[in-house]
């Protein structure tokens, strides 16, 4: 289907171009979401008429998200969530959860904002974008954690799960007796430690010839 942008769509064009897309993505998404018009006749002459009024509205909606996205970039998000040792959650932070956060925070976010690839499953800090305008994008970071204390720890830059890894399996290998790394297996002790040895074995066996003398 072709259609006229009233927006800037991703991968797609800019305000007033004629692109063709699938008949889904425009009666599904872009015609109900008020983004794209039909291009027929009639409503290109309608685009027309009302291209100078469309182009200021959508530079005032632009210069109103950059004043926002300057107050909501970078901000940090705490969402403590219950997970397992290995740091996977039981259940996963997705766009509401994200959107909530940022409303808690005093900034105006709606979940469709949010654009994340997929639901967050696991703890950890990630980039999270947030889509204020289609020309205006900031990005935020969500900081997953089981616990504040462990929110704190991953805002100064410390990898929890690395950490928890770690832990683990420096207590799965319990005390071990450091060895010399250039040692080579069967290799001799060093000189000193051979004469002792062989002075503690001759000194039974002296003791044993100095009886026998007597006896």
């Amino acid at each position: 289907m072709d259609i006229i942008l009233l927006e800037r769509v991703e991968n797609l064009g800019s305000i007033g171009d004629v692109v063709s897309v699938k008949d889904g993505y425009a009666r599904n998404f872009l015609l109900p979401q008020k983004k794209a018009l039909r291009a027929n006749e009639a409503n290109k002459k309608v685009f027309e008429a009302n291209r100078e009024r469309l182009e200021q509205e959508n530079a005032e909606k632009r210069t109103a998200a950059e004043a926002q996205g300057s107050s909501v970039a970078g901000t940090e998000i705490v969402l403590i969530r219950a997970a397992s040792n290995t740091g996977q959650l039981y259940g996963s932070v997705n766009v509401r959860d994200v959107a909530g956060s940022l409303v808690e925070k005093g900034h105006d976010i709606d979940k469709k904002q949010v654009i994340m690839g997929a639901p967050i499953k696991t703890i950890g800090m990630f980039d999270v974008t947030i889509a204020l305008h289609p020309e205006v994008h900031v990005t935020v970071k969500a900081n997953v954690a089981r616990s504040d204390d462990e929110a704190e720890l991953q805002s100064q830059g410390v990898d929890v799960i690395a950490q928890m890894n770690e832990e683990e399996r420096a207590e799965g290998e319990g005390f071990t007796e450091a060895l010399d790394p250039d040692r080579e297996l069967g290799e001799l002790p060093p000189a000193e430690d051979a004469e002792e040895e062989a002075a503690a074995e001759e000194a039974p066996a002296a003791e044993e010839a100095s009886e026998e003398e007597q006896g």
